[in-house]
C-alpha cells in the first residue's frame, strides 16, 4: 500500500538539510511531535536507538530502520513502523525534502507538512 507523503523545496543544501534531519539535537526544532530525544548516538544511524519523548510528556523507544546516508531514513516508534525521511539535491542550493508515513496514520499528514514547514523556515 503506497504511504501518506508531503514534500517541500527547500532553498538551502542537501548537506544543511541532512543535518538538521540527523542530528537529534535539531529534532524538537521541526518535529511537531519531538519534544526531546535521549540516544548515546548524536544523530540518525544505521541500528541507532534511543527514546524519544512526546509533546505530551511521554517518553517511546525508536530504532532507526532504513539507511542510506545522505538520501534515506525511516524508523519505528515504539515497535511501531513510522515516517520517512528523504532528501534529494536539486540545483543551485535547492533541496527536496520528502516525509512518508503508513497509509495507516492517513491524519498525520497534516503532522508532516507542519514539520516540512518547520524545517524550511529554520534551514
Amino acid at each position: 500500500m503506497k504511504p501518506v507523503a508531503s514534500e517541500i523545496e527547500i532553498e538551502a543544501t542537501a548537506d544543511r538539510v541532512w543535518s538538521l534531519l540527523t542530528e537529534f539535537r535539531h529534532w524538537p526544532a521541526w518535529g511537531p511531535s519531538v519534544r526531546a530525544v535521549d540516544s548515546e548516538a548524536e544523530a540518525v544511524g544505521p541500528g541507532v536507538k534511543g527514546r524519544v519523548q512526546t509533546p505530551f510528556g511521554l517518553w517511546l523507544p525508536f530504532e532507526i530502520q532504513g539507511y542510506e546516508s545522505q538520501r534515506y531514513w525511516d524508523w519505528s516508534v515504539a515497535g511501531v513502523r513510522a515516517t520517512g525521511h528523504r532528501v534529494t539535491p536539486l540545483s543551485d542550493g535547492r533541496t527536496r525534502v520528502a516525509f512518508t508515513a503508513p497509509r495507516l496514520f492517513m491524519p498525520y499528514k497534516l503532522v508532516l507538512a507542519r514539520g516540512l514547514n518547520r524545517l524550511q523556515a529554520i534551514a
